[in-house]
């Protein structure tokens, strides 16, 4: 299947789609929230309108927002395009979430509805418990008819605590409460098959099958703000919420009445399919959530056997450990050029694997003094990337 499906057939897809959606997540961030004077309450308005919309419809809806940052500033009164360093933004997040909310709390009640804050961290996610965790709360918030306000901790979050982005964190989201649609909305108007401002030819990308090369290199032609950075990463978000049979849509946040244009399959925006074959929860959790400790660099044997044959790692084919991890820690397989083919849960530590590495499995336990699998990483602890 190609990446793009042609328009006709698309719409009728969306509209398939669109119409057993009952779980929307919406994201939106700074780009799209934030003017030269903070936060643009004009259109938290529209987006409380446009959410509005959807609950009216009968869906639940999840908010993924950014702003805390933009609002921090502007009552600190730094300028809003200032960078700022990590505690400066951990400081400002702190001013500022409590007015974000204010906000948020201002414009809904006044449509009626409830909302409540929720902060998160990475670790929130990566562990099994946690995770599970987050998913009860938000799924109370639900029941109890309440829109969730999610938003990174930048309070506490340092490098190894980050989600990156919103982006992941609103598809993340979408996967751990099992939403039926990520809706990312941002300040350009989706995908082109070229720059429309340099080439007469440029169309816009209504539908995408399959998230690709091709698919990615067109990030590279967004025009706005929000950088071609910014747009790679709302692809990948896309393509995690596909993993887990997901839909996803990149529109405009700025557009009146964008969620109305979408539900009546209105040509706007770009609109992703969810994969046919949808990837276990606890699989999804070891290849998109948890973040790698360690790398396996695997000989041509062993690829072949992971991507072709369905089988386990063995220790046999290890030609190298990088890293230092324990047993049940995330890993990234890696071929012998360096790309990454696998993820998975060691069945080992890099120091037992490193004496263990290109040995049979017979030769474990003599090596090791005990052996506690055939396998580095068993089949059901790995995915294939």
């Amino acid at each position: 299947m190609t990446f793009q499906v042609n328009k006709e057939e698309g719409f009728a897809l969306r509209k398939s789609y669109l119409g057993k959606s009952r779980r929307v997540v919406v994201k939106v961030g700074s780009a799209v929230l934030t003017s030269k004077d903070g936060l643009d309450l004009s259109v938290m308005e529209n987006l409380a309108r446009n959410i509005s919309f959807l609950i009216n419809s009968g869906k639940e809806v999840i908010l993924v927002s950014s702003g805390a940052v933009a609002a921090g500033k502007k009552r600190l009164g730094l300028q809003i395009n200032r960078t700022l360093e990590l505690k400066e933004k951990q400081g400002a997040a702190a001013v500022g979430q409590s007015s974000l909310m204010r906000f948020y709390e201002d414009i809904f009640d006044r449509l009626g509805y409830k909302v409540a804050q929720v902060l998160l961290t990475h670790d929130d996610l990566s562990n099994r418990n946690r995770y599970l965790n987050v998913r009860n709360t938000i799924l109370t918030l639900l029941e109890w008819k309440i829109i969730p306000v999610i938003n990174e901790n930048d309070t506490v979050s340092v490098e190894e605590l980050r989600f990156g982005d919103n982006d992941t964190l609103g598809a993340l989201i979408t996967n751990v409460i099992e939403a039926d649609l990520f809706v990312c909305l941002t300040d350009v108007d989706g995908l082109y098959t070229g720059n429309p401002h340099e080439d007469r030819q440029a169309r816009p990308v209504y539908t995408v099958a399959k998230v690709d090369k091709k698919v990615e290199t067109m990030a590279g032609y967004v025009v706005g703000a929000l950088g071609t950075g910014g747009m790679q990463s709302k692809i990948q978000a896309a393509r995690m919420v596909s993993a887990r049979g997901g839909s996803s849509f990149i529109g405009s946040g700025r557009e009146e009445g964008i969620m109305q244009q979408l539900f009546a399959c209105e040509p706007v925006g770009t609109f992703f399919l969810p994969q046919v074959e949808k990837m276990q929860s606890r699989k999804h959790w070891i290849a998109y959530v948890l973040r790698p400790q360690g790398y396996l660099v695997l000989d041509q044997g062993a690829c072949k056997a992971l991507m072709k044959g369905g089988k386990s790692l063995l220790p046999s084919g290890i030609l190298e450990i990088r890293g230092t991890f324990g047993v049940g820690a995330p890993v990234q397989c890696l071929d012998e050029k360096g790309s990454a083919i696998a993820t998975g849960l060691s069945n080992y530590s890099a120091n037992d694997l490193n004496k263990i590495k290109g040995l049979n499995t017979g030769q474990i336990e003599e090596t090791l003094g005990y052996k506690d699998s055939d396998e580095a990483i068993h089949r059901d602890n790995l995915v294939i990337l």
